[in-house]
């Protein structure tokens, strides 16, 4: 597998759902593992962002060049979202993930490219999570509404506080996936850039009623 990757496997994780989650800029692939515990119920795989984040500690990484101030561009997205798709035909062997439910998760940087995997390719899931992350307009051009894609349940959670990624840009992709006719399940929360224990208990109840967890 060309991506670096963390995962859980509970005992007896062989008939259970998998989450795939990504992780936002900065992170690596055993940042979002320590939500496996509170997770029960589900085998957890998290990749590796591929770009190495300059001027940072060691082991931070993201999936599409970061420049404050500045869109990233298009096509340094599709790369991250490529590698992702690529890492699961890669990954399916090891964990068995052609026999199971996936739950795609992306936390900021990382829900950019959960929205460009699962909206462009709704039928390799089972449920989406958006979390503290904004839907760029390439991939929202790019959605051809499939009977797959209606009845991928979709859930956005974002911070009331967040001063990193304004709450704004998470209603405003909630309602232009509800133009598509979508119906996304939108939360928000009091907190900034993060994930609440309220955000988690609703990302286990959302992932329970959609695998079966």
């Amino acid at each position: 597998m060309k991506l670096v990757h963390a995962a859980y496997e509970p005992a007896g994780a062989d008939s259970r759902p998998a989450l795939l989650a990504l992780h936002g800029w900065g992170a690596n692939a055993l940042d979002l593992l320590g939500l496996a515990p509170y997770l029960p119920g589900l085998m957890m795989v998290c990749p590796q962002g591929p770009i190495d984040v300059p001027d940072a500690p060691a082991n931070a990484h993201g999936w599409y060049p970061r420049n404050p101030g500045t869109p990233p561009a298009d096509a340094a997205i599709d790369a991250g979202v490529s590698a992702v798709a690529q890492f699961i035909d890669e990954a399916a062997p090891r964990y068995g993930l052609g026999e199971r439910k996936i739950a795609l998760l992306g936390f900021s940087q990382g829900g950019v490219i959960a929205y460009g995997l699962a909206l462009r390719h709704p039928e390799r899931f089972a449920a989406l999570i958006a979390i503290s992350t904004w839907l760029p307009d390439s991939i929202a051009d790019s959605i051809t509404v499939t009977p797959a894609l209606a009845r991928l349940p979709i859930l956005i959670q974002h911070g009331r506080s967040d001063d990193l990624i304004e709450i704004g840009r998470a209603r405003a992709a909630a309602e232009r996936l509800r133009a598509l006719n979508l119906n996304p399940v939108f939360r928000d929360y009091d907190c900034a850039h993060q994930i609440t224990a309220e955000g988690l208990r609703d990302i286990g109840r959302f992932i329970s009623e959609h695998t079966g967890a």
